[in-house]
């Protein structure tokens, strides 16, 4: 049995907690507002590590779209990168709740969404599932 539950614990990122940078952060919330009504989304790129998640920067998906109710980009136009671990993308209505389109489109192991006004309190990290995750910025 503890085998059975070492193995489920080291494949689960539940209970890791998800470190943004602050200038990660800053970075998404900036794209956000420039974007503005539109939603905006980048990829993450970092470290799963077996406690945490470390997203470190930000990169512009290659032809990106950016529409009223959506964002996207050809996931075939991206190159094998295995430091890229998620995605992050705004929602301008505010709600700060993945759609079951942003759970079917998931990339990755995380999503970060921002809803308007885009401030650091407008933040939230979920997994595939659609599930919450703990998130702290550090410097």
């Amino acid at each position: 049995m503890k085998f059975m539950k070492k193995d489920k614990d080291k494949n689960s990122i539940k209970k890791k907690t998800v470190h943004l940078t602050k200038a990660v952060l800053e970075s998404i919330l900036v794209y956000a507002q420039y974007l503005h009504p539109r939603e905006g989304i980048l990829l993450l790129r970092g470290k799963v590590k077996k406690n945490f998640i470390l997203v470190e920067e930000v990169v512009i998906p290659p032809q990106a779209v950016h529409g009223k109710n959506f964002s996207a980009f050809p996931m075939f136009m991206l190159p094998m990168d295995p430091t890229i671990i998620g995605a992050a993308h705004s929602h301008p209505s505010g709600v700060l709740k993945p759609s079951t389109e942003d759970l079917n489109n998931f990339y990755g192991k995380i999503m970060v969404i921002v809803g308007y006004p885009y401030t650091p309190q407008n933040v939230a990290v979920f997994d595939r599932e659609g599930k919450i995750l703990k998130h702290e910025v550090i410097p």
